[in-house]
């Protein structure tokens, strides 16, 4: 191993001196930050170009999460994913806004989750161990006065950290989630029982009271029925939405969340955060949409709670309102991003 790494070591050393004394080369060279690391950590090669990808350590360095960098600018974003336990792959369509605006945005896949380590731990899968999760990334990226984007379960964690490190917030972003479980739980479960039809309806009711909920008939009554509708409203689904699905670590789901969309058992259930809204005083953006899983009238309520926030909701979008009401989604958090 040791001999591996002074290897490593000597040829992007070597690597580097080339590129200084090809002016060609050298012109074309990219900003400092594509570089992962200029000294050993043991985790990123020594002084190479890594297209923005960089690990960083976790759990005081036992694992490790992936991270991407993509743009360059003055204000960086830091995107955290939904799930819990989805991937940042759902994500990547704010490489398609947000870099040629001018802004600097890093992905995550948070630990559990597809590139990052996937230990065998249930401990690790609580809110405190990922509210400190964000903060050692933050602090592995070097970010400072950078703007937390939390979706979903990632807005439960941008809350938590905007309560906890205010301090190293430049803005904050809560997208498509509201600040509690029981408000969750009666929007999600109005919305199964207007939009299915009475049959089906049945059906499901009957499912989860069984709680057969491997039933394939569950799964694709719920995907055929209502994810199409208040999920993702587009026909196909991109393919960035389907690879968060295949790599979801429906373990971790499970735990925090419970066995699906409809309930929550898991270690989720008791998270309410309405009295601390007022606390949260970062410049804040709360995106939600007409057809969401969260109730715009809750989302407009957030906003009213919190001393510097402001409200936006997509007319034609879902869950993934970045995805299916583009213009409104994109045109909302480029104007906000404008004022921080």
């Amino acid at each position: 191993m040791t001999s591996r790494r002074n290897f490593l070591n000597t040829s992007a050393a070597a690597a580097a001196a080339t590129l200084a004394s090809t002016p060609a080369l050298a012109a074309r060279r990219p900003p400092s930050p594509d570089i992962a690391t200029t000294v050993p950590d043991g985790l990123n090669p020594v002084g190479v170009r890594t297209a923005g990808v960089r690990l960083v350590p976790v759990v005081g360095g036992k694992y490790k999460v992936w991270t991407k960098r993509v743009g360059n600018g003055a204000t960086k974003v830091l995107l955290l994913h939904g799930g819990p336990a989805f991937s940042h792959e759902y994500l990547e369509v704010m490489a398609a806004f947000l870099p040629e605006a001018g802004y600097e945005i890093y992905f995550h896949d948070q630990l559990g989750v597809n590139n990052s380590d996937q230990p065998a731990d249930a401990s690790l899968w609580t809110v405190p161990r990922y509210l400190q999760e964000v903060e050692e990334v933050r602090r592995g990226l070097g970010l400072d006065k950078f703007v937390l984007f939390g979706h979903s379960w990632g807005g439960v964690l941008a809350i938590e950290y905007a309560l906890k490190h205010p301090q190293a917030l430049k803005g904050l972003v809560i997208s498509n989630m509201v600040a509690g479980m029981q408000a969750y739980l009666k929007r999600v479960n109005h919305l199964k029982e207007t939009l299915l039809p009475a049959p089906l309806l049945k059906q499901i009711n009957a499912l989860e009271q069984a709680k057969d909920f491997d039933n394939p008939a569950y799964e694709q009554i719920i995907m055929a029925n209502l994810y199409n509708r208040i999920i993702c409203r587009l026909d196909p689904w991109p393919d960035a939405l389907m690879r968060s699905f295949k790599h979801m670590n429906k373990d971790i789901y499970i735990q925090m969340q419970g066995p699906s969309e409809f309930e929550v058992s898991g270690s989720l259930k008791d998270w309410e955060r309405w009295d601390r809204l007022k606390d949260i005083k970062t410049r804040t953006l709360i995106l939600g949409a007409m057809h969401d899983t969260m109730d715009p009238e809750d989302l407009q309520r957030m906003a009213k709670m919190m001393p510097n926030a402001r409200a936006e909701i997509c007319p034609n979008g879902s869950h993934l309102a970045m995805w299916d009401d583009q213009d409104a989604y994109f045109g909302h958090l480029l104007r906000f991003l404008a004022t921080v």
